[in-house]
C-alpha cells in the first residue's frame, strides 16, 4: 500500500543489501581517493567538533565534514565531476567538449574538471538560477546558458544539446538505473567518506549513531549508503535524508513506492536540492539504506546556517549555504516539530548519540548569505 504523501516523513524498511548492479560494480573499484590525491592542491577536507553546540542540543557529539574547502571550489561536487571527466577521457580521448546541467555546484565542478583537462564545457542552468552561482561557472571557463523552466527542464535541454553536437554529458543524474557516468560521480564522491576512515570511520564499528544526509536528485547520498553498507552492512549508522518541502522527489517516492516526479513545481532557498525527479541511478541504493526521509521548511536550513556562522563558545566558525546546512536543518527540524515525534523514537537521539552532518556547500549565493547573516 502506498504511503500518504502528505506526511513530511517516510520511515524506511532499508534491505540492509547491495544488489548486483553495474552502478556497484564501478562503486567497488578501489582507485576514487587515490585519483583525488594525485590532484594538484588536493586536501583532505576537515572533519570538525563542534562542543557546544552538542551541549546545546544535548546529544554527545555533533560532527561536521566540511566540503566547503575542496579543491578551493566552495562545495564537494569536484569529486564526482573530475572523476568521472578522467574515467571517461581514459575511455575515449577525443572528447573535446563536456556538458551538464546544473542549479551551481555541479556545473562549476564540471567547467573545473574540463579546463584542467584542457577541454571546453557547457552548461545549462534554470532560468531561477541567481548571477552569483552563474558567474562562478563562468569564472571555470564554461558557456553557461540560461533554460526556461526547472532543473529538470534543464537536464532534458542538455541532453538533447549534447546529442545534437556531439558532445559527452556529465550529469548527476539519469533515468536509466544502470548509467555507467552517474555511476562514476558517485565514486567520486566516495572520497569524503574515505577521508574518515582513520578518524569516526574506524573498524569494525563506526564512531557516529546516525548520520544526516541532504539530497537533490539523490547520487550523493546513494554514494553514503553505498560506503556504509559496503564498510560496516547491517552494522552502519543510521541515515536520515532530508529534502525541503517543496522539492521533496525521494520522499515522494518512497511514499508511492516507486521512483516517481514530484506533481508540482520544486521550490526552495536550498538550490542545491531544488530538484523534481530522483536519479533511477541512486534508486536502488536508497532503498538499500535509508532509514527515514523526512522534508522541512527552508527556514530551517536558514536556522542551520546562522548555528554555524556564530558559534557557541570555542566552537569554529563554519560558513555553509542553504544546501550545505540542511543535513543540521533536518535535525533541528526533528527535534522542534511535533509531527517528527515517530522520527524522533526511531532514531533514538540521546545524549551519548554521536551525529555526522556533511557542509557540501560554503555561500554559493552570496548576495543571499549576507543578507541572512546580517552582514
Amino acid at each position: 500500500m502506498k504511503a500518504n504523501s502528505k506526511n513530511s516523513f517516510f520511515i524506511c524498511s532499508p534491505s540492509n543489501k547491495l544488489k548486483e548492479t553495474i552502478v556497484n560494480e564501478i562503486l567497488k573499484t578501489k582507485n576514487g581517493i587515490e585519483f583525488h590525491s594525485s590532484l594538484p592542491n588536493y586536501e583532505a577536507t576537515p572533519l570538525v567538533l563542534l562542543p557546544k553546540l552538542s551541549k546545546k542540543y544535548n546529544v554527545g557529539s555533533i560532527y561536521i565534514k566540511d566540503e566547503s574547502t575542496r579543491f578551493g571550489l566552495n562545495a564537494f561536487k569536484i569529486l564526482g565531476a573530475s572523476y568521472a571527466i578522467d574515467q571517461l577521457l581514459k575511455k575515449d580521448p577525443t572528447i573535446e567538449t563536456f556538458c551538464t546541467a546544473t542549479d551551481g555546484n555541479h556545473g562549476k565542478a564540471v567547467a573545473k574538471a574540463s579546463k584542467f583537462m584542457n577541454k571546453n564545457s557547457v552548461v545549462y542552468v534554470p532560468e531561477h538560477t541567481v548571477k552569483d552561482r552563474i558567474a562562478a561557472i563562468e569564472k571555470e571557463g564554461a558557456k553557461v546558458e540560461k533554460v526556461k523552466g526547472s532543473y529538470d527542464d534543464a537536464c532534458d535541454h542538455a541532453i538533447k544539446m549534447s546529442k545534437l553536437n556531439g558532445w559527452c554529458l556529465v550529469q548527476d543524474t539519469s533515468s536509466n538505473a544502470n548509467d555507467i557516468t552517474n555511476a562514476l560521480i558517485m565514486k567520486g564522491y566516495l572520497t569524503m567518506f574515505q577521508e574518515m576512515e582513520d578518524t569516526i570511520h574506524t573498524l569494525p564499528k563506526s564512531k557516529i549513531d546516525v548520520l544526516f544526509l541532504q539530497a537533490g536528485v539523490g547520487s550523493f547520498a546513494s554514494a553514503a549508503v553505498f560506503y556504509y553498507l559496503e564498510r560496516y552492512s547491517a552494522n552502519r549508522p543510521k541515515i536520515v535524508l532530508i529534502e525541503p518541502r517543496k522539492a521533496d522527489n525521494i520522499l515522494y517516492s518512497f511514499q508511492q513506492d516507486e521512483l516517481s516526479t514530484i506533481p508540482y513545481k520544486s521550490k526552495t532557498i536550498m538550490a542545491g536540492l531544488c530538484c523534481e525527479t530522483p536519479s533511477a541511478a541512486a534508486w536502488n541504493l536508497l532503498n538499500s539504506g535509508i532509514d527515514v526521509a523526512i522534508k522541512i521548511e527552508d527556514k530551517y536550513a536558514i536556522k542551520a546556517m546562522q548555528e554555524l556562522y556564530f558559534p557557541k563558545g570555542n566552537d569554529p566558525q563554519i560558513i555553509s549555504g542553504e544546501s550545505g546546512a540542511a543535513g543540521l536543518a533536518g535535525f533541528l527540524a526533528i527535534l522542534k516539530e511535533n509531527e517528527f515525534r515517530p522520527v524522533r523514537e526511531m532514531l533514538e537521539i540521546n545524549k551519548n548519540s554521536r551525529l555526522l552532518f556533511i557542509n557540501t556547500e560554503g555561500a554559493t549565493d552570496i548576495s543571499f548569505f549576507n543578507k541572512t547573516m546580517g552582514l
